[in-house]
């Protein structure tokens, strides 16, 4: 009796509302009850709760002396949210106090009616007062936890709140509107505001951790880092988000000043802000780093265990802002699933069953508010998925590139060159742009469970047939989702190998013109294209199938829904019919998305596994080879370099008897110069490689004390001015650096410079001589002044003065201090080194001083008398070592200083540079990318098929909903006809979807395949001046992400932004018919948009556009380190070189971040106009009389209405996405229209198949410039050759012998004169007619990715007989017999597993097969040693007697038995006589320079 007393007081009656325990029964009923007793206790409890705990932490903080470990707030950052969050809250525990006194007042009893709104007044205040207080104190970690969790618990309490006035109004049906209840409604946005100050950003004060200093304890700077900081520190492009507020952020204010910009001025690199430092790659990549570093701690002793996946690291890192990002995506669902019930409650309306006099204005303005919040909330999911992906997308660019920095040499046959790139420009953004579809996959599920809840408050029972059609429709897409799955992984494949393809070809574009292959490798690349295009179109035939079944899916539903209702007699009427279909309607588009979200996913999968394969790939183990010493070099190390091994081999699994190296013992002491000599393939190059460790296996010990600086056998040079290739990142010393210049005989090639060392070269110093860049190669290893220097044959491309010059000033001059490892051919250089190895099939054979070979080594005197055999007496002094012949003149030095400045002034300003600025368009090229893309194969006729074919379905929907507005309460139409005539157009729709999505697949596959295939025929029509300017990444980008965009996404996001657009506007129209004066509100509105979309379009574009610009020299620099990453390795500029990258990443990644940002600021500024236009329609239509069958048409405009902005929005952001990916037609456009070269083949004018017959040739007064307005390279050259004669070229580097021989290739066009061969002008005739009846081995020995085989004979015209025996002739038969394959011996990508040597024989092995009666020799026996060079001369006189044969050639041996000299000096015809004539002749250049070369041999 006490109890029930106690409850007496409390509730007046009973534990319930009166007569609602009698209605509804059940506890679990009642607690969602406002007016019921269960739920004010229930509320009293959370209330009471709140206060203690609260209670409970200011008691603690009385007691606690001081906390160990605290956190610091960011208080700049939430100021204006705290203050909102401040005054907010109080005015509601103001309001809440108001109306329990007021409750007092009137009636003390029962309690419940003013106790609990008193409490949770005081619960309000209290936790906003505690919250708001403690905003800038430092508080411990547990008091964070908890104030956060009272704050989620207030969310909960006030959401719960909300959701029993909802339960009340609609399924209750009491809408009897009080104070209390629009007090607790408001307090919802007031929790969201706490929850959020509760949650702001805070970091860790550092200085409370042991040993901790301003940095996180966990990571050490990065070398560059702090200079990169302080850079950061006085730059003025901060970004605005960086310091935006609140509201600022919420409603993206902080991009108008870009967007202004963007209206007033084409935008430009530097007019975009940079990225925040939480969302640069630098930030990304550590944060990445102390994940694998926590997870490396965690195995305690387990090495064998594998590493982490990929994505539970990515997860790890980023999970705080996906829980952010799916709050507000949970947060956009809960307020869409309104929709249904309002539309409920405006046709009571419409149908008289009003609650309260002025409901409608009500329902209007809740209408209103759910809108907007719907739309401030899924603009930051979306934003912040978005930037969660850039953030992914950084980090895995970072990762990509550290990691091939270290690759092991056995990871590069898995992972070619081709496919690292593609892992960045196409899996990188795969897995990046996953972020943003990541929330669909649950809240589309959760969603439809909403959506079935809801439809069974409408038609009860009739639910499960709903619920059966979407389980049949899944489990039916089940096997279109696994196949498709299957297709990516083997399209992915394809776009690798095609990939491959393309890069190497575009590598090695000079060599392919020279042996007229073009078009084999035009057909070798679209013959991988068209499996690639088989695959394509199967996946988007699948994806569009995925596509119809889930769009129809809607129709289909209902169609079976209503049958089920009809036989289970379940009443129809406007209100549960038109809450069904609109449910159904605001499912349709995310439901319709899921394929898409299936493919984004499966992509995303098979990107993660490919990426997480790359990141598990060995490394190399360089660091144990190199040793640091502490104080002075030469003083401390007695021993720079020491190898002791019985194993050195390229593969781990390589026996002893096929290691590449055997039995190495090698001591080199400070100071020492060491030759190292040998025969094609013995290992001298393998032996540099172990010293600086980039040989896997090593049984034995290799250790170097020092710095090391190593120059390549290939020249690898930089895209950038030639003085940032000296100095390679060390800072400027002006007389250090010209000293260098003189030292390197640089200083004439830079005066013949448009702009001197301030000239830009191209990638790989294609716009370079073969002397040129070796000169380059030394002088950036000279100026690191280093301790040890590999030099890996760096003469064999220079005539024999230079060679002579710089062995004196740089080897015997320069690094007289210096260890020196030396690798050569040139026998002259051996008598002036400490010491000589001699290495012959993998093994040092014998090591000495000269004269200690020449007496006890027979294989040293037999290369010594192979160069004696053509020595012609002469002898100069060569300095002793440590001493130099010559020293660079100090004013001569100061001289040039000067001369350089002038030089950089007119090299800032741009003009006369070799690599010109990427090209992009400006401002609004209107339709003409798209009139591009649709003039493809049809392509304007299949978008039209696509556009009808989706409009009949749009007007099918139509007559369907048109259909139950009038007869659903018609009782003159019966249900069975009614459901009849829906269900029949309800079928035909799938069938329209079908062909809709039939013609999108042609539309395109054909646009894909002709772009494709003029892209690729510009490419290699392209001439050389094309390829001397234009950096490899730029064209990389274009044929890998460019392409890949066009390929997949192009025509799909057209046809949904065309179909999204339809549905919009469709919905707006129906509006505009219904709700006739909703045309004064629509109308400016529309104009209002199209406004908001050119303000937009004008900032949009030149974002995407830049980043496209910005991708390029992103690859770029990603393909230069890659090809160059051993001599970064060397130099170890590793961190440098990956600084850089981070800064690349960054560039690219802010135009992306500002782009995806302008579209949530178009769509949030359309979508509340769009708001405003239902509200006010849906007020309209329930407030004038429309005719009978009012609350059907209610009830279908706002079904369409309500999903206006979901439409609205994909149509937004599909011409956001079109008109992103539509400036990769634009890109790819720019370089479909490239000046071609000379026509291929002129008809009119073929020469006869044995054409050249005789093999004369005439040179009539020749002038060659490289570009319009640069000077003549040669000047008039005339000459006459003889058929049969053997003609040698001559000059000094630069002189213009290579230029020679491009343009009798025609590789450069003359500007005067013309060659004549055997009586045709080659300026006639076709560039394949020419080029292939001509012989040539290049300057660059070049080898393709394939076998031997393929190699020698790539068109399958000699038998293996003859293969063979050209092998053998080439002295490479006895190599490849070694080999298991023979002739299928595999050939890496650009020959690597050959040494240089091998690859020029094969390039020999090639014109011996081709024998054609003119060969060209340029430069052929550079990297070959003596010997094999007079065998391979004695083969080419005996096999190519009868031929014409053109020889360029620094070794003057080689040309010494020639009919006749050309000698060439500064692009001029200085003699042209016989050998023995010019030796006679004072002053000839031919005498000179046969001097300069024999005076080399000293001591023979």
């Amino acid at each position: 009796m006490k109890e029930e007393g106690l409850w007496t007081m409390f509730c007046r009656a009973s534990l319930y509302s009166n007569g609602y325990e009698k209605e509804y029964g059940s506890w679990r009923v009642h607690i969602f009850d406002p007016d019921s007793c269960l739920n004010h206790v229930f509320i009293l409890c959370i209330d009471l709760l709140l206060l203690l705990i609260t209670f409970c932490i200011f008691i603690y903080k009385k007691s606690a002396a001081s906390c160990k470990f605290t956190v610091e707030p960011l208080p700049q950052s939430f100021s204006k949210l705290m203050i909102s969050s401040a005054i907010f809250n109080s005015f509601l525990s103001m309001l809440y106090f108001g109306v329990g006194i007021w409750g007092v007042s009137n009636d003390v009893l029962p309690l419940q009616g003013w106790i609990v709104v008193l409490l949770q007044g005081s619960a309000l205040l209290v936790l906003n007062l505690y919250v708001s207080l403690n905003h800038n104190r430092k508080q411990t970690h547990w008091e964070i936890a908890v104030v956060k969790l009272c704050s989620a618990l207030d969310f909960c309490l006030s959401a719960f709140l909300c959701f029993t006035y909802l339960w009340q109004a609609i399924i209750a049906e009491k809408k009897l509107v009080s104070v209390k209840m629009v007090i607790d409604i408001l307090s919802l946005p007031g929790a969201i505001l706490l929850l959020l100050c509760a949650f702001r950003g805070r970091k860790i004060n550092a200085g409370n951790y042991p040993n901790a200093n301003s940095e996180p304890y966990y990571y050490a700077p990065l070398l560059g880092e702090e200079a990169m900081a302080s850079d950061d520190d006085g730059d003025d492009k901060v970004n605005p988000f960086a310091k935006a507020g609140f509201f600022s952020k919420l409603s993206f204010w902080w991009l108008n000043p870009l967007m202004k910009k963007g209206k007033e001025k084409v935008l430009e690199d530097e007019d975009i802000p940079h990225m925040r430092e939480e969302d640069q790659a630098r930030t990304c990549y550590l944060m990445y780093l102390e994940r694998l570093n926590k997870w490396k701690s965690a195995k305690k002793g387990s090495p064998d265990e594998p590493a982490p996946a990929l994505w539970s690291t990515l997860l790890s890192c980023y999970k705080k802002e996906i829980l952010l990002s799916g709050f507000f995506a949970l947060l956009k669902l809960l307020t869409l699933c309104a929709g249904p019930f309002l539309l409920k409650a405006f046709i009571d309306v419409a149908e008289h069953k009003v609650a309260f006099e002025y409901e409608g204005y009500v329902l209007t303005l809740t209408l209103l508010s759910a809108k907007c919040i719907e739309s401030f909330s899924e603009r930051q999911y979306h934003f912040q998925t978005r930037l969660v992906g850039v953030r992914v997308r950084s980090l895995l660019s970072a990762a990509i590139y550290q990691k091939q920095l270290v690759l092991s040499n056995a990871a590069k046959l898995t992972h070619s060159p081709g496919e690292i790139m593609s892992y960045v420009t196409i899996d990188a953004y795969k897995i990046g742009e996953f972020a943003y579809w990541f929330h669909q996959i649950w809240t589309t599920g959760l969603q439809l469970c909403l959506a079935l809840l809801i439809i069974y408050f409408s038609i009860g029972m009739a639910t499960i047939a709903a619920l059966i059609t979407i389980i049949v429709t899944v489990i039916g897409s089940s096997p279109l989702t696994t196949s498709q799955l299957t297709n990516q992984t083997i399209l992915t494949q394809q776009q690798d190998w095609r990939l491959k393809a393309i890069t190497e070809a575009l590598v090695n574009m000079k060599v392919l013109k020279l042996y007229a292959w073009e078009n084999h490798f035009i057909e070798m690349i679209e013959k991988v294209r068209k499996e690639e295009l088989v695959s394509i179109s199967k996946l988007l035939f699948r994806r569009g199938c995925l596509m119809m079944l889930f769009g129809s899916s809607p129709v289909i539903v209902s169609v079976i829904t209503f049958w089920a209702c009809y036989l289970l007699s379940i009443p129809l009427n406007a209100s549960n019919v038109f809450t069904f279909l609109a449910t159904l309607r605001i499912v349709q588009e995310p439901v319709r998305m899921l394929p898409e979200v299936a493919t984004i996913f499966i992509e995303a999968k098979v990107s993660l596994e490919r990426i997480g394969k790359f990141l598990q790939a060995p490394e190399l183990q360089h660091n144990r080879i190199r040793q640091k010493s502490n104080s002075g070099f030469q003083e401390a190390v007695e021993v720079p370099i020491f190898i002791q091994s019985t194993e050195i081999s390229w593969s781990r699994e390589a026996t002893s008897s096929k290691a590449t190296l055997r039995n190495i013992n090698l001591t080199v002491k400070p100071r020492e110069k060491v030759a190292i000599c040998g025969e094609v393939g013995s290992g001298k190059s393998t032996l540099l490689a172990a010293v600086l460790g980039e040989v896997p296996l090593i049984n034995g010990t290799v250790s170097v004390y020092g710095r090391i600086a190593y120059v390549s056998q290939t020249a690898w040079i930089q895209t950038a001015t030639i003085r940032d290739n000296i100095l390679f990142g060390s800072s400027m010393d002006p007389f250090r650096y010209w000293e260098v210049v003189e030292r390197c005989s640089l200083v004439k090639d830079l005066e013949l410079l448009p702009n001197g060392d301030s000239t830009e070269i191209g990638e790989r110093g294609v716009n370079l001589s073969g002397g040129q860049k070796q000169r380059i190669q030394l002088a950036r290893a000279l100026y690191q002044n280093a301790d040890v220097y590999l030099l890996d044959d760096p003469f064999s491309a220079v005539d024999a003065h230079t060679a002579t010059s710089l062995f004196n000033e740089y080897v015997m001059g320069a690094l007289s201090e210096k260890t020196v490892l030396l690798v050569t051919h040139q026998v002259d250089f051996l008598p002036t080194f400490n010491l000589i190895l001699l290495m012959s099939s993998g093994e040092i054979l014998k090591t000495g001083t000269f004269d200690q070979m020449l007496e006890s080594c027979q294989e040293f005197n037999e290369l010594v008398n192979a160069h004696k055999n053509t020595t012609v007496g002469g002898k100069v002094h060569i300095g002793p070592i440590g001493e130099s012949t010559t020293d660079a003149s100090t004013t001569e030095i100061k001289e040039i200083y000067r001369r350089d400045h002038n030089l950089a002034a007119a090299a800032a300003s741009g003009d006369h540079q070799l690599i010109k600025k990427e090209e992009k368009e400006t401002g609004d090229t209107g339709f003409k990318p798209y009139m591009d893309y649709l003039s493809k194969n049809k392509g304007f006729f299949f978008c039209f098929l696509t556009v009808l074919f989706y409009f009949l379905f749009v007007v099918g929907q139509l007559a369907q909903n048109y259909l139950l507005a009038t007869g659903i309460q018609n009782p003159g139409v019966s249900r069975v006809t009614l459901f009849t005539l829906y269900g029949v157009i309800g079928c035909a729709l799938p069938f329209f979807m079908f062909l809709r999505i039939f013609s999108l697949v042609r539309l395109g596959c054909g646009a894909s395949e002709a772009i494709f295939s003029k892209l690729i025929i510009s490419l290699f029509r392209a001439p050389m001046s094309f390829y001397d300017s234009t950096p490899l990444g730029r064209i990389l980008s274009r044929v890998s992400s460019d392409l890949s965009i066009i390929d997949l996404e192009v025509a799909s996001k057209l046809a949904v932004s065309l179909g999204s657009t339809l549905n919009a506007y469709t919905s707006l129209a129906l509006l505009a018919i219904l709700a006739w004066p909703v045309l004064l509100i629509i109308t400016p509105i529309l104009y209002l948009i199209m406004i908001l979309q050119r303000y937009y379009f004008n900032t949009a574009k030149e974002l995407m556009r830049i980043n496209g610009t910005t991708k390029s020299s992103l690859l770029n620099h990603f393909a230069e380190s890659i090809s160059g990453a051993m001599t970064i390795r060397a130099f170890e500029e590793e961190e440098r070189f990956f600084s850089k990258n981070l800064v690349l990443i960054d560039n690219n990644a802010t135009t992306y971040f500002h782009n995806f940002s302008a579209s949530q600021w178009l769509i949030q500024r359309l979508e509340i106009p769009c708001a405003i236009v239902l509200s006010t329609s849906a007020l309209v239509m329930t407030c004038l009389p429309l005719g009978a069958s009012t609350s059907g048409f209610v009830g279908m405009a706002l079904s369409y209405g309500l999903s206006l902005n979901v439409f609205l929005i994909i149509s937004v952001q599909y011409q956001c996405f079109i008109a992103e990916s539509i400036i990769s037609v634009e890109r790819l456009e720019q370089y479909m229209h490239i000046p071609s070269e000379a026509p291929q083949v002129i008809e009119s004018v073929r020469p006869p198949a044995n054409w050249p017959s005789h093999g004369q040739v005439e040179i009539c007064k020749l002038k060659v410039r490289y570009q319009k307005n640069s000077p003549l390279v040669l000047h008039g050259i005339s000459c006459r050759i003889e058929g049969g004669d053997k003609i040698g070229v001559v000059g000094r580097t630069g002189s213009g012998k290579t230029t020679l021989i491009s343009t009798l290739f025609r590789l450069v066009e003359p500007t005067e004169g013309r060659i004549i061969i055997d009586g045709i002008d080659i300026s006639t005739i076709g560039l394949h007619d020419l080029r292939s009846h001509l012989g040539i081995i290049p300057q660059d020995p070049t080898l393709f990715c394939g076998t031997v085989r393929y190699n020698l004979d790539p068109f399958s015209q000699h038998i293996d007989l003859e293969i063979w025996e050209v092998l053998e002739k080439c002295q490479l038969r006895e190599a490849i017999q070694q080999k298991e394959g023979g002739l299928d011996t595999s050939v890496s990508e650009d020959g690597s597993n050959w040494s240089m040597g091998q690859r020029q024989l094969f390039c020999l092995g090639r014109a011996l097969l081709k024998r054609s009666k003119i060969l060209v020799l340029d430069e052929a026996t550079a990297s070959i040693d003596n010997t094999t060079d007079a065998i391979l001369q004695r083969i080419i006189r005996t096999e190519f007697a009868e031929c014409t044969v053109i020889t360029v050639a620094h070794r003057i041996p080689t040309v010494m038995d020639s009919s006749r000299i050309l000698a060439i000096a500064d692009g001029k015809l200085a003699e042209y006589d016989e050998p023995g004539n010019l030796m006679k002749e004072e002053g000839s250049l031919f005498r000179q320079l046969v001097h300069e070369y024999w005076s080399r041999s000293t001591n023979n």
